[in-house]
């Protein structure tokens, strides 16, 4: 009996979308996180009756034939490349990117990631890192007699000395975009790693080629939507629930035959 097999797939694909909306929900306070959905698409068909195929001597055809669906399988799980609200928060490395492109950080083995959490620090030494301690590229150093810094929406940063009147250009951030953001590998700690289906990265000033500007500052919050993801998960449940009555349903039909005497 195919809808034992269909059901299952069903509540398969159903138990998946849970997963990514749980992860969604678990990252509504993340900075700069994209909520991901997941998307489906119909497995292959049993052609019964091919439609087309001639069913009279006259030349007549099916217009529809009879084909079986087989279930449902995962087509992808996408990221939604919607732009998170700005938080103030006052502190002079936090930078919200408004618009498109990423920052560029340097990993430990040498690869090149990205990144739209601008919760910057500095090491010991005045560089400039993630969180996780990932030198920002281009490398930028705060002299330890840094009054205070600016960054404008440029990327450009400046240093203030309490014995100096102008201040000094330390560097200026960069931003890298990708044709397909969406094809980009998630790897944790809010970064990512170009792929073939990402396309290269062009990296640009901030606020040339279509990217956005930083705004000193402010962090990008999460762009999940709590509302909007517990209706999913009611509807996910639900549709779960339906899948599961339809092998009790089937179960029973088959109990039914067993006991023909």
């Amino acid at each position: 009996m195919r809808a034992l097999e269909i059901a299952a797939a069903g509540m398969t694909a159903q138990q998946t979308r849970v997963e990514v909306i749980s992860n969604n929900l678990a990252n509504m306070n993340t900075t700069g996180y994209n909520a991901r959905r997941a998307e489906f698409a119909d497995l292959h068909y049993q052609q019964m009756t091919r439609p087309g195929t001639i069913s009279a001597a006259d030349g007549t055809v099916l217009p529809t034939g009879v084909q079986l669906g087989l279930g449902v399988r995962m087509s992808s799980v996408s990221m939604m490349l919607s732009q998170g609200a700005l938080g103030a928060t006052g502190g002079d490395l936090d930078l919200a990117i408004e618009g498109e492109g990423y920052l560029e950080v340097t990993l430990p083995d040498g690869r090149a990631a990205f990144t739209r959490d601008g919760g910057l620090k500095r090491t010991g030494d005045g560089l400039i890192v993630t969180s996780d301690g990932y030198p920002v590229t281009p490398d930028i150093t705060i002299p330890r007699d840094a009054r205070s810094i600016s960054v404008n929406a440029d990327g450009e940063i400046y240093a203030f000395f309490n014995d100096r009147v102008e201040p000094e250009l330390l560097g200026q951030f960069t931003l890298t975009g990708f044709t397909n953001p969406k094809g980009l590998e998630a790897i944790g700690s809010n970064l990512f790693l170009e792929t073939p289906a990402s396309g290269p990265g062009a990296i640009s000033t901030p606020g040339q080629d279509g990217l956005g500007v930083l705004r000193q500052g402010y962090l990008e919050q999460s762009s999940v939507d709590p509302v909007k993801e517990v209706t999913d998960l009611i509807e996910a449940q639900r549709g779960y629930e339906l899948n599961s009555k339809v092998i009790s349903a089937a179960d029973q039909m088959l109990s039914a035959m067993v006991q023909i005497r």
